[in-house]
């Protein structure tokens, strides 16, 4: 059986970050592996669904430019509305997913180069579910600490922001994203995959951005997340945790 990669970003106000995020997953990816790109959007306002379109256009009328030719097909990338909240948009993607690996990865993330033979790698030996180390784009000495406990086997050291890659059979059979969470929904997902022990750290750098910690200092924001997850294991419905979300870490866009 042919191992292809469906690609699927949730976007919200990611103008800044998603025709970037294109352009490195064009050029870090070979055409046989990806099955197709998809962007969903959960309602932005800032112009990001005309980013996409016109990238898709770029494409189709460019795919001669050297800026973009190597790499995966020119043609691949699709865009889909969907209501707010990442557990949907997530959801919505892999339910039209042409591949048979999913990919989840946040807009601001960028995986390493040939990050879809990695996965294709890992797949082929039966780990079936899994993520790339991650590395923030900081100097800060905690968050450079941070990236190197993402080395870790430990669910403890894991979070949507490390990308996801799943089978499409395994996430079917776990049912997916838990729309019930309009945070979180990432651990509660990798959780499942724990308790299966289908879960495998991939020793290769993704990139991401530092910018909710710019935005509310690192102290404060990391104080957030903590107590988030502490919330969670003392048992905290997804609805308080996203009620702590929005009044304390929510930036409004």
């Amino acid at each position: 059986m042919k191992r292809q990669i469906s690609i699927i970003i949730p976007t919200l106000n990611e103008a800044e970050h998603i025709e970037k995020l294109l352009n490195h997953l064009l050029k870090n990816a070979s055409k046989e592996n990806i099955a197709d790109i998809i962007v969903v959007d959960g309602g932005s306002t800032d112009g990001s669904e005309n980013i996409v379109r016109f990238f898709i256009e770029k494409q189709k009328n460019h795919n001669t430019d050297p800026e973009t030719s190597s790499g995966c097909s020119r043609h691949i990338i699709k865009l889909m509305a969907s209501p707010k909240g990442r557990a949907k948009q997530m959801n919505l993607g892999a339910k039209n997913a042409i591949g048979n690996i999913l990919y989840f990865l946040h807009a601001d993330s960028l995986p390493p180069k040939n990050f879809d033979k990695h996965i294709i790698e890992q797949v082929k030996k039966n780990n079936n579910a899994g993520c790339f180390i991650m590395k923030f784009n900081s100097t800060h000495w905690w968050l450079k600490l941070a990236s190197q406990l993402t080395r870790l086997p430990f669910r403890s050291c894991r979070g949507g922001d490390q990308s996801l890659f799943i089978t499409k059979s395994l996430f079917n059979a776990i049912e997916g994203f838990n729309e019930d969470f309009k945070i979180y929904e990432d651990n509660h997902l990798i959780a499942k995959l724990y308790a299966r022990k289908q879960f495998v750290v991939i020793k290769k750098w993704l990139t991401t951005s530092a910018r909710h910690y710019k935005t509310h200092g690192v102290w404060r924001l990391q104080f957030h997340y903590w107590t988030i997850h502490l919330k969670k294991r003392l048992g905290a419905s997804p609805e308080k945790l996203n009620r702590y979300y929005l009044k304390y870490v929510s930036v409004k866009k």
